[in-house]
């Protein structure tokens, strides 16, 4: 499109808007989890998601100028249940958002072979970064090997790390488990100890073993790997046992304001590596006021309005939004398929300038993606809960994607030749 005359752009533009008036809806199904032990995470998330594409469609007819249909299929973060609602919801699909780790990996087979776009947006399986090999698959801005190598960058910052422990306190799910690839590289790499404790499912209220053994372990750091009720009952745990919250850091789905309000002043300190950041006074939040909340159309409220979690759910939906709006230009049409839908998440160009343009500035940083690289590696900030909210305590960190990119190619191929026939885009050179 750079390359186009104004005249070309413009005659673009009037095609998808001609194609547009006979297009029905753009169906973008959401994999939700409002109930479940999981639900006070899921629910910030999805009304985020939600808030911005309703926005779009109030004040622009849509994308493009068609309407899109992010109808919610309930899980309960269920991978049984996140099956059936794959299967229920392919059809006419032209993205399927799983929502899990434990279903992207049920469904990241399906996805090659029904050719539907997979977008998993911060989670899933990390060597999903490999466009060639997972050409169906993306998990942009930023993925789970990102936000270990950049965890432990900020820890390295505070200190030589030989000799020093950590400990890897983690969810017993495949969520919990991605991280450690990179993390015993690390470990190996800089000279530290890491020590892996899992919290099962229902433990996740009643971490009272695993912190016993974090007394006992005496570790320098603990990295947690949480997610919903895992997360609160950590922090609670944490100050029970006088943990020194400045060094107990977090993944960004363990960086809810809510479960840290659970604690309030005592969790001061506490922080959690995040691609994205909460801005009220970001002209997006306005549209959404206007055209959602005031109508009565949106199901959040004030206070997690200005939550991590509900930001998040809007720059979800904002880079699903920028693939659609890349392959309306792209294929000219208004109304787009699963495949043009592809080419269109491996052409997102979200820079400084499309995010002031979108009203997104200081929410997201800046990435690209590319057919070979579907995570585009944003970067993102170290935020500190400071009593009663989060706010950023580093300037951007970006991961050193070129220390695990062996670890990438070696997991893509195992996983390739693990589920032959595999087909990969061999289209793809860079």
């Amino acid at each position: 499109m750079k390359h186009f005359t104004k005249l070309a752009v413009a005659a673009v533009v009037a095609a998808i808007t001609a194609s547009a008036s006979l297009a029905q809806e753009l169906y973008t199904p959401n994999l939700a989890y409002r109930t479940g032990p999981f639900a006070a995470t899921g629910i910030p998330l999805m009304n985020g998601q939600a808030d911005y594409l309703n926005m779009l469609n109030a004040r622009d007819g849509g994308i493009g100028g068609v309407p899109v249909n992010a109808e919610e299929c309930e899980t309960g973060y269920s991978t049984e249940k996140g099956v059936e609602c794959y299967e229920k919801t392919k059809g006419t699909a032209i993205v399927t958002q799983p929502w899990s780790t434990g279903i992207t990996l049920q469904v990241l087979p399906k996805t090659n072979v029904d050719e539907i776009p997979l977008l998993a947006p911060g989670y899933g399986f990390s060597p999903m970064m490999d466009g060639k090999t997972f050409q169906w698959a993306y998990n942009a801005p930023a993925g789970y090997w990102d936000a270990a190598d950049m965890i432990i960058q900020y820890l390295e910052s505070q200190g030589d790390l030989k000799g020093k422990k950590i400990v890897h306190l983690h969810l017993d799910h495949p969520f919990g488990k991605e991280p450690l690839p990179v993390l015993e590289a690390l470990a190996e790499e800089k000279g530290f100890e890491l020590v892996p404790i899992p919290v099962g499912l229902k433990e996740m209220q009643n971490q009272s073993a695993q912190w016993l053994q974090i007394r006992r372990e005496r570790p320098d750091y603990v990295i947690m790997w949480g997610w919903g009720a895992m997360n609160a009952g950590a922090i609670t745990e944490a100050v029970k046992t006088k943990f020194p919250m400045e060094n107990f850091v977090g993944v960004w789905w363990s960086g809810h304001d809510a479960d840290l309000a659970i604690a309030g002043q005592d969790a001061k300190g506490y922080k959690s590596i995040s691609w994205s950041f909460p801005n009220a006074d970001a002209p997006v939040m306005a549209a959404i006021k206007e055209h959602v909340v005031d109508k009565g159309n949106s199901k959040s409220n004030e206070e997690e309005m200005s939550g991590v979690f509900y930001g998040r759910g809007i720059i979800i939906s904002a880079i699903l939004a920028e693939g659609i709006t890349a392959a309306q230009k792209h294929f000219e049409t208004a109304e787009i398929t699963a495949p043009q839908l592809r080419w269109g998440l491996e052409n997102i160009d979200m820079s400084e300038a499309r995010i002031k343009e979108l009203g997104l500035e200081g929410m997201v940083p800046p990435f690209k993606t590319t057919c070979a690289n579907h995570t585009g590696n944003s970067g993102g900030w170290m935020l500190e809960w400071d009593g009663e909210k989060f706010v950023k305590a580093s300037e951007l960190l970006t991961a050193n994607t070129e220390g695990y990119a062996s670890i990438v190619a070696e997991k893509a191929q195992e996983y390739a030749d693990a589920n032959q026939p595999w087909a990969v885009n061999g289209d793809c050179s860079e």
